[in-house]
């Protein structure tokens, strides 16, 4: 009898427990199916508390979900892989310069701390390994926390302007809050972008969730969500890096590109190419151009020597269609949001990449106006 009596009480321990796991399994279900009520607020009220919010401290767990369809690039495989799958990550923010994101993996985490707007640190697990990264970042890649919800929707947000056209959409529920929704719209029918779905907070303004979607159907490029997040009291320990014992450390400078622009072509570009204008010029980075503006903005630049030659094979090996500019070889790289083409003018000794949120069609238009002036000049 004893035995039977212990048998049953193994049993409703055990069914304790799998109904605790279910449960806990099951609050992301529940949060999301719970209602959403958000106060009435027009497209320029939330537009503007979500823009007022850079200065929110927070903290939290994001995911974001990229399908970008870049091929994979020598010598990129950091962006490409960002940009074309999913990144996991805590962030910790006090400040819009003061910051802390891990990006955790199956081979461990790389944490990058910002300390103010010229001093950073790059913690690897992987290497045991602590960076310490000296000075401004004029021009650098994308990066991790580039991703988290509020630092991609504050960067649409001000980089389509009053220009793009904005509406309330329908609240959802993001991390058991109730977010109000806002869609951007950009008005240049050059960009690559459709739309941009930005939901937040209605009373911090603090975005919660993110999705950019290309032209025409389909499901977002790229999507951004806090499965977690909360106001948060800065604590300088946890943005502060700590160095272990037995782990290495190193210094770098961000971004150094005087020895790779020493291998750019030295061509003086245009102020205008395509129908866009030059946006002025970074000093000493002259030989990267910036046109356009807001959602539809390209970059061009020129590349010298073999390492410009080997452009347009490696990108056609990785999936790239040949084209032909001002009777040269070239290739042209398209992608739901991001448009490129390489292509280096007969007779010519520099290479050029063009690359942004523009259609492929803009950017053959600028090709030709670039190649026309390099070979007349």
């Amino acid at each position: 009898m004893s035995g039977r009596y212990e048998q049953i009480h193994i049993g409703r321990r055990w069914a304790l427990v799998a109904a605790g796991v279910a449960l806990l399994c099951g609050l992301p279900v529940v949060a999301s199916a719970l209602p959403v009520s958000v106060p009435r607020l027009t497209a320029s009220q939330l537009r503007a508390r979500i823009l007022a919010s850079a200065d929110e401290p927070y903290a939290g767990y994001a995911e974001s979900n990229a399908t970008f369809g870049l091929p994979p690039v020598a010598g990129l495989t950091g962006l490409t892989s960002l940009l074309n799958g999913a990144t996991k990550m805590r962030v910790w923010q006090a400040a819009p310069d003061w910051w802390r994101v891990d990006v955790l993996s199956d081979a461990g985490e790389r944490d990058t701390y910002q300390l103010g707007g010229s001093r950073s640190y790059i913690w690897d697990s992987g290497d045991q390994l602590l960076t310490e990264v000296r000075g401004p970042q004029t021009y650098r890649l994308p990066r991790p926390a580039d991703l988290v919800p509020p630092a991609l929707a504050l960067r649409l947000l001000s980089e389509a302007g009053r220009q793009a056209s904005y509406r309330v959409i329908a609240p959802v529920r993001v991390a058991g809050l109730s977010a109000a929704g806002l869609q951007v719209t950009p008005t240049d029918p050059a960009s690559t972008i459709g739309r941009v779905d930005v939901w937040a907070d209605p009373a911090s303004g603090l975005p919660l969730q993110v999705e950019i979607f290309g032209r025409g159907p389909g499901r977002p490029a790229l999507k951004s969500q806090f499965f977690q997040v909360s106001t948060w009291h800065p604590d300088q320990r946890t943005l502060t890096p700590v160095r272990a014992a037995g782990t290495g450390f190193t210094i770098t400078r961000p971004g150094n590109l005087a020895g790779a622009l020493s291998n750019l072509g030295l061509v003086a570009l245009p102020a205008g190419l395509g129908g866009r204008i030059r946006q002025p010029v970074q000093p000493g980075f002259e030989e990267i151009g910036v046109y356009g503006g807001g959602l539809s903005t390209f970059v061009v630049l020129g590349v010298r020597g073999a390492d410009g030659r080997n452009l347009i094979p490696d990108a056609i090996s990785a999936g790239g269609t040949p084209l032909s500019v001002a009777s040269g070889p070239g290739v042209v790289i398209g992608a739901p949001l991001v448009n490129a083409i390489i292509f280096r003018p007969a007779g010519f000794f520099v290479t050029f990449l063009m690359a942004g949120t523009v259609s492929i069609d803009l950017l053959e238009q600028a090709a030709t106006d670039l190649a026309e002036l390099v070979t007349l000049s």
